[in-house]
């Protein structure tokens, strides 16, 4: 009777503390390796995100353009596409965008500036993760005159 006992209390062992260790260690492993990709895929969609919202302020400003004649000025900015910049503003048929102008995806202002550095058309930018002019990788500059 007794051995019955001892085998059945055998047969019912449990996890060893070093086995579930290993099982920890392999998971911490497994997790490191791909958020370094995740974080590297949340990088490179931040940019495509700001190649996006350039392009559709680019689209919105040529509307703008073909009811008044002009892009907006420097000072008047991306704002002239919600708002009427002021009463000379002749034919403005806005809103030009269906919701307020967004923050770039790091989350500070695109800067706007007409006359453009970069041809006759306006320049909208954002300055990339680092917030300052230049830069490579994920801290450049994403710009309306290049491409992605």
């Amino acid at each position: 009777m007794k051995n019955r006992k001892v085998s059945a209390f055998v047969s019912e062992r449990g996890v060893t503390l070093i086995e579930m260790l290993v099982v920890v260690v392999i998971i911490g492993l497994f997790v490191g390796l791909v958020s370094v990709n995740m974080f590297k895929k949340a990088d490179e969609a931040k940019r495509t995100a700001a190649h996006a919202q350039i392009a559709n302020f680019s689209q919105a400003l040529g509307l703008y353009k073909l009811d008044t004649g002009t892009f907006p000025s420097t000072d008047q900015g991306l704002q002239a596409l919600r708002v009427k910049p002021d009463a000379n503003t002749s034919n403005w048929n806005g809103p030009y965008l269906p919701q307020d102008i967004p923050m770039d995806p790091w989350g500070r202002p695109y800067l706007y500036k007409y006359p453009g550095d970069h041809g006759d058309e306006p320049d909208v930018m954002s300055l990339g993760a680092d917030g300052q002019p230049g830069g490579e990788g994920n801290n450049a500059d994403i710009g309306s005159w290049s491409s992605k």
